[in-house]
């Protein structure tokens, strides 16, 4: 028996089996089904797909044998690797001289005579393993089945190298899920250090407006109201960034509700004005969703045609469809408008279309990053239709889950 040398480039190979990370891995139906098709081709009663690692030959799939790996220094892939870019084939493991007394080949039971490998090469070029069948008796095959061994390898390879982009949008997903865990907390943190001393501004503004507003020039009351005013700015910018970076629509989203009663009590919270008309869908549309994450999408784009809005009356007219796959609304205004040259920025974090609302405070540019957030997150997408001067309709649609 000849046992099969070490390739130049072993040490690279391994580092490649090692970052594919599939030795141990569970047996699967894409792998399994061309194992199948290689020995039905081939017209053998075993065929595998082994990856060759330091010391043990392991089979990620197998048809016709129970065995999950054996030994390197006897196996037939060990061989055949040597040579990536040939299909290897031994028809008589007898009366070759590398395997003529392998105890793959004198076993008493299971005797392999006949082995062909078509070696699996990683996008680098480094042999990893082969798709291989083998037989207990003399085998030959046709060129036609050679043809199929090697293009079912290059199905393997396709396999790997998806294997391989699932790990790293896996580890992409990880990496991404700790740096929102990692904001969400110093939200949460910066939200409680501030919130208090805030609150203390605030009332400090007040009190002393209440009890020395006799000593106090008009200049002197206008600094307490700016001090108060700051404040206030400061709490919603924390506030918007904690709903940011907290929100969660996963918790709770199977839940049933109507989307007019949700509308209603949007209205309620934001206590409109007299002059604001707003009207809702004719279908009071029965949702199976999350009713907070809705909410919460329908509370800043409603909010918005409030803010930014300069006519006398402020009209916005919410509407809903559905179809098999979506539910499908939209909330249009006769408000200020956005101009085309910012439809896409305004959905960026800390981005804002206009210099101030109507009653001239300055945005914060949260409102509308965390709708698109919450949208996406509920499998949907939204797109704004807006001119300057001419109203804004926010188009937006969320996943139907079946109930």
């Amino acid at each position: 028996m000849i046992s099969p040398v070490i390739p130049a480039n072993e040490e690279k190979r391994l580092d490649s089996i090692k970052d594919l990370d599939i030795i141990g891995s569970l047996p699967e139906e894409t792998y399994d089904s061309i194992t199948k098709l290689a020995s039905a081709i081939c017209e053998t009663p075993i065929a595998l797909i082994t990856i060759l690692d330091k010391e043990i030959n392991w089979f990620k799939s197998k048809v016709g044998t129970s065995i999950e790996k054996s030994e390197r220094e006897i196996s037939f892939c060990g061989h055949a690797i040597l040579e990536p870019q040939k299909l290897f084939e031994v028809p008589n493991t007898l009366k070759d001289e590398r395997f003529k007394d392998n105890p793959l080949s004198i076993a008493k039971e299971g005797a392999i005579r006949f082995y062909a490998g078509a070696p699996i090469l990683d996008e680098e070029g480094l042999p990893l393993g082969t798709l291989c069948v083998l037989d207990s008796k003399e085998h030959h095959l046709s060129d036609a089945q050679k043809t199929a061994l090697k293009a079912l390898a290059k199905q393997v390879e396709v396999l790997f190298n998806y294997r391989r982009k699932n790990k790293e949008l896996e580890k992409l997903k990880d990496d991404l899920d700790e740096n929102n865990r990692i904001l969400r907390e110093f939200a949460s943190t910066v939200s409680h250090d501030l919130k208090m001393p805030l609150a203390n501004m605030i009332i400090t503004a007040d009190i002393l407006k209440a009890k020395y507003s006799g000593n106090l020039d008009e200049e002197g009351i206008k600094y307490l109201n700016y001090l108060k005013q700051s404040g206030l700015t400061l709490s919603d910018y924390i506030n918007g960034l904690l709903d940011y970076y907290s929100s969660n629509v996963e918790a709770n989203r199977e839940q049933e509700f109507f989307l007019n009663d949700l509308l209603e009590d949007i209205i309620d919270l934001l206590n409109i004005a007299e002059n604001c008309e707003i009207n809702l869908p004719d279908n009071n549309l029965k949702i199976y969703g999350n009713s907070a994450a809705v909410g919460q999408i329908f509370m800043n784009l409603i909010n918005n045609s409030l803010k930014y809005n300069s006519n006398e009356k402020i009209v916005i007219d919410i509407d809903c469809t559905e179809n098999r796959e979506f539910f499908n609304f939209s909330v249009k205004d006769n408000g200020i408008g956005i101009p085309t040259s910012k439809h896409e920025e305004i959905f960026e974090l800390f981005t804002t279309a206009t210099d101030s609302d109507r009653q001239g405070k300055k945005g914060h540019g949260i409102g509308l990053s965390t709708v698109k957030k919450l949208v996406g997150s509920l499998g949907g997408f939204i797109n704004v239709t807006s001119e300057k001067g001419e109203g804004t309709c926010f188009d937006f649609s969320i996943k139907r889950y079946i109930q």
